[in-house]
């Protein structure tokens, strides 16, 4: 950190995340100073759980007290609201009053950094819950740049008692809400692997809800792979390309994904041959 407070950045005016953990539980603290880096060594002091900070200012140090303070309250009520890490702040500072073009001068900003954040491997601010969507819309889910449509998954572990139900969404595997998964995670050795740990994360935030001898799921939720989504559900490391089916043809996710990548390259040649 004493390199850090010898750059230019921290002795501008902005906000800050403190991120760490505390009892295996993903912690973070957000702030403002227009002294960020006076600020950090107070929090040095009085604050042990943390391991690494965040700046976030801007070119010029444009950013005045009152931009910063709305910044902190945003991103406050945005954490809360996601629910990915418990704040050490004790309450959501109310959001000062600005001027019209500063509001969208400020929610522009919060926008671009939420897509940053991601990159610097932040993801406290990353939404994997869904709207949960009528029985007639998760029927099949359009693909990206196809002109067709995904089919709905089905995931099923008769020897548990599971079923589970997915579809794609902008390139994620979004399990659907109701879709059944093991109670605790069963992958011995595996516990502190991503997978196991999200599970945990799961059941924490309440996105898993413990009923019987299973857990259900109380939101569609968002995963990067069906590879995560197949762990989650079986409460074990698991390589979901083979055992997500489509729920009409019976075939693994991999051989649709085969047959749906031909499809596209040869609609790809159709549509060049009529160009020409």
């Amino acid at each position: 950190m004493g390199d850090a407070l010898k750059r230019s950045e921290p002795k501008c005016t902005g906000v800050y995340l403190l991120l760490g953990d505390q009892d295996g539980t993903p912690f973070a603290y957000i702030g403002e100073s227009d002294d960020v880096g006076g600020r950090l060594k107070s929090h040095d002091v009085k604050k042990d759980w943390w391991n690494s900070v965040v700046f976030i200012t801007t070119a010029g140090n444009k950013l005045n007290k009152a931009h910063v303070r709305y910044l902190e309250s945003r991103l406050i009520a945005e954490a809360k609201r996601i629910g990915r890490a418990e704040l050490d702040n004790g309450t959501t500072p109310p959001v000062p009053s600005l001027s019209e073009a500063d509001v969208a001068k400020m929610e522009a900003f919060i926008e671009n950094l939420l897509t940053v954040l991601p990159a610097v491997r932040v993801d406290m601010f990353i939404e994997r819950t869904r709207p949960t969507m009528k029985s007639t819309e998760v029927g099949a889910a359009q693909v990206t740049g196809s002109s067709h449509t995904a089919p709905r998954f089905v995931l099923e572990t008769k020897k548990h008692g599971l079923r589970a139900h997915a579809f794609l969404e902008n390139g994620e595997f979004v399990v659907e809400a109701g879709s059944l998964a093991r109670l605790n995670w069963e992958g011995r050795g595996s516990e502190a692997t991503g997978y196991g740990q999200l599970h945990a994360e799961l059941k924490r935030s309440g996105v898993l809800k413990p009923e019987g001898q299973q857990s259900i799921f109380t939101e569609n939720y968002a995963f990067k792979s069906p590879s995560a989504a197949a762990a989650v559900v079986n409460g074990r490391p698991a390589n979901g390309t083979i055992e997500w089916k489509n729920d009409r043809t019976g075939e693994t996710y991999k051989e649709w994904e085969v047959r749906d990548l031909e499809a596209g390259e040869q609609l790809q040649r159709l549509d060049v041959g009529g160009e020409i």
